[in-house]
């Protein structure tokens, strides 16, 4: 044997013909051997083995290598990668859906409406105070007065709109139900008051304010809001219990009558941004109660004509409609208000100017610390500022909607509702204003805006909504294992509240 020839041991596969040209090719086949797709071609070399089968004499191979054992890897080229168990990070659409998961299931808590609820209202009244403060200087110095005079005033409405909403979430529903009738004849009793005169004053060409004495005045039409939401709940919940709604008489009256009492007497003061209000608290719970659709087009039939009579007959109203999308203050400075209330958000840029460096509350934009104040929130917090309100009014609403959605009893579902409804209407009438997409109605912006017979109702209101949410089962259920039994362990994990709440369920629709 010559010595150039390679030695062959017993058993081991025959060498392959070595090729001296370019590989051949097959008749319809553009590929060369080496880079054929299996099953390409169905013939081969001879002594070539077939594509998928083991080589004679050697086991099958359980890893990926090259298809022959003579074969080796090109000189260079880059290994093949070895997955690591645990060590792959996982999609990024899998990472957001566990994300999505951990995040409904921590919405799902038992406590998570009553949090929210709670955090975010005392949220909006602390950054409102702050605001209020920023936005108030310049005007108190022009009235010569002290530079805190608005703000020790809106700071004391707080303290007392906070006993308030403590004594409304502790109170059981049946006293909140029993609180129904005497607040709503008070509060029509009030508004009765507000229109003899002497005992009522115009403030800023409304007459719906009564003077308390000192520096302190009371507007009992905000407090038709809260009235008009319990009694109508109290009502509905009763006539639901009766087995009466389905008839339109046991349906409209007396609820819609004494709503349009209340409406009456709000207008004959000229505040028609509170009416507006509280036509929308009436068709919320109308819609809340399962109201036909028929009878939603009456409805609003009589309230658009009505309206449409109202600000016809108003040089005052027409013009607040006539500078919808206004850029120029335009003849004799109509639309000043609304013009002025986009310079100051459109300066405000991402992150504003800054606190209390605001331009436009120096004598530009009129009651800076009332009906515009998210105006000068966005000109010295930006559009960063602007969002955190909306976020927060958002997350107080949502949370109102699943304290209603998920109770059994109908005053708390229709109660829950009207107040979220409540909120909700006046925090879009008030931005939209401000935005330039709804006429100026003259609404503050709730728990926000200065004003104190603004305040003190809708704390209430959030009172109602924080008890709501401690009634439900599950919640209870969570709050008792919290609290502390006498000779028991003071603490009780997570764990053990969850597997309790599970036995008890919410009735979650």
């Amino acid at each position: 044997m010559p010595s150039h020839a390679p030695v062959r041991l017993p058993g081991w596969p025959a060498p392959l013909p070595r090729r001296t040209g370019p590989a051949p090719r097959q008749r319809g086949c553009a590929r060369p051997y080496g880079r054929r797709r299996p099953g390409c071609c169905p013939t081969r070399p001879e002594g070539w083995p077939s594509p998928g089968s083991p080589a004679r004499g050697r086991r099958p191979r359980t890893r990926p290598g090259p298809a022959h054992p003579y074969r080796r890897p090109a000189q260079g080229a880059r290994p093949a990668r070895r997955r690591v168990r645990g060590g792959s990070r996982p999609p990024r659409g899998r990472q957001l859906r566990r994300l999505y998961e951990r995040a409904r299931r921590a919405w799902d808590r038992p406590l998570t409406a009553y949090y929210v609820i709670l955090g975010a209202s005392m949220l909006i009244t602390v950054l409102g105070l702050v605001m209020v403060y920023s936005a108030s200087i310049i005007k108190a110095l022009a009235l010569d007065l002290p530079a805190t005079y608005f703000f020790r005033k809106q700071f004391l409405a707080a303290a007392i709109g906070a006993v308030l909403l403590l004594a409304a979430s502790r109170m059981p529903v049946r006293l909140h139900r029993a609180l129904a009738y005497p607040l709503l004849m008070g509060t029509v009793f009030l508004m009765v008051l507000v229109q003899i005169p002497g005992i009522g004053h115009e403030v800023n060409g409304n007459q719906n304010w009564i003077h308390l004495g000192g520096p302190f005045q009371l507007q009992p039409s905000e407090f038709g809001k809260l009235a008009l939401v319990l009694w109508g709940a109290d009502l509905l919940a009763r006539k639901r219990e009766k087995r009466l709604l389905g008839q339109w008489k046991h349906l409209l009256v007396p609820l819609v009558p004494v709503a349009f009492l209340l409406l009456g007497l709000i207008m004959l003061g000229g505040d028609m941004g509170t009416a507006i209000i509280l036509t929308a608290i009436l068709f919320g719970l109308l819609w809340l109660v399962g109201a036909p659709p028929r009878l939603f087009v009456s409805v609003l039939a009589v309230a658009a004509a009505i309206g449409v009579m109202l600000i016809r007959t108003s040089a005052n109203r027409m013009a607040r409609i006539g500078c919808l999308g206004a850029t120029d203050p335009g003849p004799g400075d109509l639309c000043w208000q609304a013009v002025h209330g986009i310079y100051a958000l459109a300066s405000g840029g991402w992150f504003g100017s800054g606190l209390g460096a605001s331009v436009e509350k120096w004598g530009q934009l009129p009651e800076p610390h009332t009906d515009f104040i998210f105006a000068i929130t966005g000109e010295e917090l930006g559009l960063a500022g602007t969002l955190s309100v909306l976020a927060l009014f958002a997350a107080l609403g949502y949370a109102g909607i699943r304290v209603a959605g998920r109770t059994e009893d109908p005053f708390v579902r229709y109660a829950a509702g009207g107040v979220t409804t409540w909120i909700t209407a006046q925090a879009v009438v008030n931005i939209g204003a401000v935005l330039g997409l709804l006429p100026i109605a003259g609404v503050p912006l709730p728990l926000f805006s200065y004003g104190g017979s603004a305040l003190l109702p809708t704390m209430f209101a959030v009172g109602l909504l924080i008890a709501f949410a401690r009634e439900e089962p599950a919640a209870k259920a969570a709050l008792a294992v919290r609290q502390p039994r006498s000779g028991g362990r003071a603490g009780v994990s997570w764990m053990s509240m969850r597997r309790r709440v599970k036995k008890r369920p919410s009735g979650e629709r």
